[in-house]
C-alpha cells in the first residue's frame, strides 16, 4: 500500500484511463464490494514515482496477490520475468481471454496470471458472470482498451 498521498485529481486520471476497470483482471469497479485501488506499478519501495506513467487501477485482489512484486519464476522455464506492466506492455501481445479464462500469450502472460492469481477458479466464474451481463467489453476479441 502507497505511503504517499495521490491527489483526487492524479487518482480521477488514473481511474478514467482505466474506464473504470481492473488493468490486470480487466473487472469493473462497479461489480466489486470493495473500490478498485491505485496501485504503484513500480513499488515506491523500488523507487517507483506517484506519477501517472507508474499507476494503474487495480482491484483489491490484484493488488494484494502482486504486492510489490516486479518480477516471478516463469513455471515453464524457471527463469525471473517482469510482471505485465499496463503503461510499458499492451494487453493483447500477453494476454486473451478463452471464455472467462486468461490464456497467456508470452511468459510475462504466465507469470502474471500465475502471480495474481488471475485464472482461480472464483475469479473465472466472477468474470464469467460479467461477461454474460456485458460488463466487461472489448477483451473477448484481443482489443486493447486500456491503452
Amino acid at each position: 500500500m502507497s505511503k504517499t498521498y495521490i491527489p483526487v485529481a492524479l487518482r480521477r486520471q488514473v481511474y478514467e484511463r482505466a474506464k473504470g476497470c481492473c488493468e490486470y483482471c480487466l473487472i469493473p469497479d462497479v461489480a466489486t464490494f470493495a473500490p478498485h485501488e491505485i496501485d504503484h506499478i513500480i513499488a515506491e519501495k523500488h523507487g517507483g514515482r506517484t506519477e501517472a506513467e507508474n499507476l494503474a487501477l487495480s482491484c483489491t485482489l490484484c493488488n494484494k496477490h502482486k504486492g510489490s512484486d516486479l518480477a516471478s519464476v516463469d513455471p515453464q522455464t524457471g527463469e525471473i520475468v517482469p510482471l505485465y506492466h499496463p503503461r510499458q506492455n499492451r494487453w493483447h501481445e500477453h494476454f486473451r481471454l478463452s471464455g472467462a479464462e486468461f490464456i497467456p500469450l508470452t511468459s510475462i502472460g504466465r507469470v502474471t496470471i500465475r502471480l495474481l492469481q488471475l485464472n482461480r477458479k472464483d475469479r473465472v466464474e466472477e468474470r464469467q458472470l460479467l461477461l454474460q451481463a456485458g460488463m466487461i467489453e472489448g477483451f473477448s476479441s484481443g482489443d486493447n482498451l486500456l491503452g
